[in-house]
């Protein structure tokens, strides 16, 4: 097999163009040429009016001895090689009496995306995990969450944070990511998602999305998998105490007083476990402050980013509903970035704690919302919000917790101490002035808006750098300061505010058999990288557990 990449059409080629585009590309006759499959297709929308399609192309000779003829031919070009190997392949697999030992199963902390592509692995390995979620089953999780958005009744342990799926379960669903990965181990994500029924096109075009509705079927029958492997998955489990003997995991204890024995723990909790951070905190689990940032949600008529991003082109079936990535760079030193972008999606409430306001962004498959809507953040570092700016050493690991629970409180307050979320429009907030009634774009955000003034809500350097950055925006993305946009916050849960530190080998670096995970333990960010990271951390153990046999 070889691969062509960088192989441009136009956006509106027709639909048996591709093959003589490959032939004319290589230089071959129709006969030479068996087979070949996209393995990648994205665009190029600089010329918003001439907008081109990129492929790259994997390719089957007829004679497969020409390949290496045409691989010299071409050895000088850098967008004709040959095909790189995909295939996922697993460190090892566990003998069929390796259950009869009576060593302890391996257990996994959290069934977000990072906690199922661990237990799925282990689970192909022959390992049977025991995956503990304090949460509810996906469907059950669901309703409880609707139960806030639309009745204002919060549950605490199954919400938007909490339960299976993890948070990644009611976003965008997007499938991309900017990780290294030379092992093609997002491959192996993909595949096992379009295996549990997403379409397949999440294998070859350049941002894959599925949707909420779609991930909840595709989230069960993962789960399936892993208990028709010998996995076991329990529900509304949380774990509430860890048992470390000589610097090494020896078991768990849950909510229920109920122990389970394990020498290998993976730790998937999400960035929202503040009780369970707070726990290993005092059990003398390493870990370290790290920066997140914090903002608003912003909100526009999608049709404005649309034509802004693809001219006239937008619409375009092929092209979808247009999403954006905004960088600012402030004069008080403070970054502003786009993050989570939700084509055609709305504002969600998305916290876990009683008396909290918390925004994130959702989307469905088909991203046919009115509106667009992404967060606009400020980057901030653990100086920002140590307690102690005095205190000699690092910051506590648990000061961001601190931090991010005093501006969720303050959005509560603001919100009217009901759940609804406060809000200002984009024209109200540069200039300083409160909101009083909306314009043509109406909030998304359920159980609602209430609008005022958004600069109580964070520190003053966050207001000045955002109130600075949006009408900068408006310079790549016309339309993108107008006075109606609407923001509503506030933005806290963009990423762990902890790091749970671990060696080369996946584990913790000062308890063994420990291993650290995804998002929560800050090495993830997002569906993808917490999948691929979830799957690096089951070899890493299932290496471990099976050489100890």
């Amino acid at each position: 097999m070889l691969r062509i990449t960088e192989l441009r059409l136009p956006l509106d080629h027709a639909e048996g163009a591709l093959r003589p585009a490959v032939l004319q590309r290589l230089g071959l006759a129709d006969a030479a040429l068996k087979a070949f499959t996209v393995f990648k297709r994205s665009y190029d929308a600089r010329k918003k009016a001439a907008i081109v399609l990129i492929y790259t192309i994997d390719c089957e000779l007829a004679d497969p001895a020409d390949e290496t003829a045409l691989l010299q031919r071409f050895s000088a070009d850098p967008h004709v090689k040959p095909s790189p190997d995909t295939r996922y392949r697993f460190v090892g697999h566990a003998p069929a009496d390796f259950q009869s030992s009576g060593r302890p199963r391996p257990l996994v902390v959290g069934f977000g995306p990072c906690g199922l592509f661990a237990a799925l692995i282990l689970a192909q390995m022959g390992l049977r995990p025991i995956v503990l979620e304090r949460g509810k089953e996906v469907r059950q999780r669901t309703q409880d969450t609707w139960g806030l958005w639309r009745k204002k009744i919060l549950n605490p342990e199954s919400n938007v944070q909490f339960g299976e799926g993890g948070a990644g379960t009611f976003s965008d669903g997007k499938l991309w990511s900017q990780i290294s990965d030379p092992r093609h181990l997002t491959r192996k994500v993909l595949a096992e998602f379009v295996k549990a029924g997403a379409p397949e096109e999440i294998l070859f075009v350049s941002k894959p999305h599925i949707g909420t509705f779609r991930l909840v079927s595709m989230i069960e029958k993962m789960r399936a998998d892993i208990e028709a492997l010998g996995g076991e998955i329990r529900f509304e489990q949380r774990v509430t105490d860890v048992l470390i003997e000589g610097n090494h995991i020896r078991g768990v204890t849950l909510a229920s007083g109920e122990q389970l024995r394990a020498d290998h723990v993976v730790l998937a909790l999400g960035h929202s476990a503040r009780d369970t951070f707070a726990m290993l905190h005092e059990r003398g689990v390493h870990m370290e402050a790290k920066p997140f940032s914090v903002g608003f949600r912003i909100e526009h008529p999608q049709s404005i980013i649309d034509r802004a991003r693809f001219g006239p082109n937008a619409g375009n079936t092929i092209l979808g509903a247009a999403d954006y990535k905004l960088v600012h760079h402030a004069a008080n030193g403070r970054s502003v970035y786009s993050f989570c972008m939700c084509p055609g999606g709305t504002v969600v409430a998305a916290t876990s704690e009683l008396g909290r306001v918390v925004t994130n962004g959702m989307s469905q498959y088909s991203r046919n919302e009115r509106n667009a809507n992404a967060g606009i953040v400020v980057g901030i570092t653990p100086q920002d919000y140590a307690q102690d700016p005095n205190a000699p050493g690092p910051v506590s690991p648990l000061d961001g917790i601190e931090f991010q629970r005093r501006i969720e409180s303050r959005a509560f307050e603001l919100g009217g101490g009901n759940y609804e979320a406060p809000g200002q429009l984009v024209g109200d907030f540069v200039k300083g002035q409160r909101s009083r009634e909306l314009g043509n774009v109406q909030p998304s955000y359920k159980p609602g808006v209430l609008l005022g003034d958004l600069h109580p809500s964070l520190p003053d350097y966050a207001i000045e750098a955002i109130r600075e950055a949006l009408p900068a925006f408006e310079r790549q993305i016309k339309g993108f300061s107008m006075p109606d946009a609407v923001l509503t916050g506030v933005e806290t849960r963009t990423s762990s505010p902890l790091r749970i530190t671990r060696g080369k080998d996946f584990q913790s670096l000062n308890v063994k058999g420990l291993y650290p995970a995804g998002e929560g333990a800050g090495y993830a960010g997002g569906i993808m990288s917490a999948g691929v990271d979830g799957i690096e951390v089951a070899e890493a153990l299932g290496a471990s557990l099976l050489s100890t046999g």
